[in-house]
C-alpha cells in the first residue's frame, strides 16, 4: 500500500499548487482561529475549487460545533474531516452520522499512557493521526513542530489506517516511516519558513524525501520476506 503524503495548513493558491504538482495525496486546510494557518470560509472555497480532484481535501477542526462544521463543509467540500481537539468517541460517531464524511481523529502522544484510549477511537474513526501531545500552556493542539518518541508506535497493528505527524521534515521523515511503518505522513510547520508561511522548496523536498522513504521501506520489507 502506498504511503499517503499530506501537506497541512495550506493557505495560498501558490503553495497549494506546489503541493499538488509535487504529488501530495492529501492537502489540509485549518479552521481554527488560534492557528496562524486558519482559513476563513471565502478563502477555503477558493482553495477547495483549485484542488479539484488532484488530491484529497482535509478539513482540520478543533472541537467545532455542528454549525461551524456545516459551514466548513459547504465551503471546502472536504473528503475527510480531521478532528484535532478533545472530541469524544460519541462526538465522532455523531459527526459521521450527521455529515456523512469519513473522520480522522488526532491523538496527542507523549508516553505509552496516551495510547490507552486508542481502541475506542479505532472503533469510531476511519483513520487515526498520531501527533505530539502539546504542552499544557499551548494555545493550539498541533502544528507545533515537535516530534514524539516514534518507538511508542513500533509494531502497532490497527484495524484502520494511521498517519504520523509532529515535527516531521524532509530530514527525518525516512526515520519516522522506518520506525513506525505508518501508512501516511502529515507535515505542516516542517515545510514553513515562518509560522503559517509555507515554503515551496521545503514542500517539494518533503514530498521527495517521503517518496524515497516509501521506496526504501518497500525494498527492506521485500528483502525480509
Amino acid at each position: 500500500m502506498s504511503l499517503i503524503v499530506k501537506i497541512c495548513g495550506l493557505s495560498t493558491p501558490a503553495t497549494l499548487d506546489v503541493a499538488l504538482q509535487a504529488g501530495a495525496d492529501m492537502v489540509g486546510f485549518v479552521f481554527f482561529p488560534a492557528s496562524p494557518r486558519h482559513l476563513d470560509l471565502p478563502r477555503a472555497r477558493e482553495l477547495g475549487a483549485q484542488v479539484r480532484s488532484r488530491a484529497g481535501k482535509v478539513a482540520l477542526t478543533v472541537d467545532a460545533d455542528d454549525a461551524a462544521l456545516g459551514d466548513i463543509i459547504e465551503a471546502l467540500r472536504p473528503d475527510l474531516l480531521q478532528l484535532h481537539g478533545k472530541e469524544t468517541v460519541a462526538r465522532i460517531r455523531e459527526i459521521k452520522r450527521r455529515f456523512g464524511l469519513p473522520v480522522m481523529k488526532a491523538i496527542g502522544v507523549e508516553t505509552s499512557a496516551d495510547l490507552a484510549t486508542l481502541p475506542d477511537y479505532v472503533a469510531a474513526a476511519d483513520r487515526v493521526l498520531f501527533d505530539a501531545r502539546p504542552p499544557k500552556d499551548a494555545t493550539r493542539p498541533g502544528g507545533l513542530g515537535v516530534p514524539f518518541d516514534w518507538r511508542l508506535l513500533e509494531n502497532l497493528a490497527l484495524e484502520i489506517p494511521f498517519m504520523l505527524s509532529g515535527g516531521l521534515a524532509a530530514s527525518n521523515v525516512h526515520d519516522a516511516v522506518r520506525v513506525t511503518r505508518a501508512g501516511g505522513v502529515d507535515v505542516s510547520s516542517g515545510v514553513e519558513s515562518a509560522p503559517g508561511v509555507k515554503d515551496a522548496g521545503m514542500i517539494d523536498a518533503f514530498i521527495r524525501a517521503a517518496r524515497a522513504a516509501e521506496i526504501k521501506l518497500r525494498e527492506t520489507t521485500s528483502h525480509v520476506g
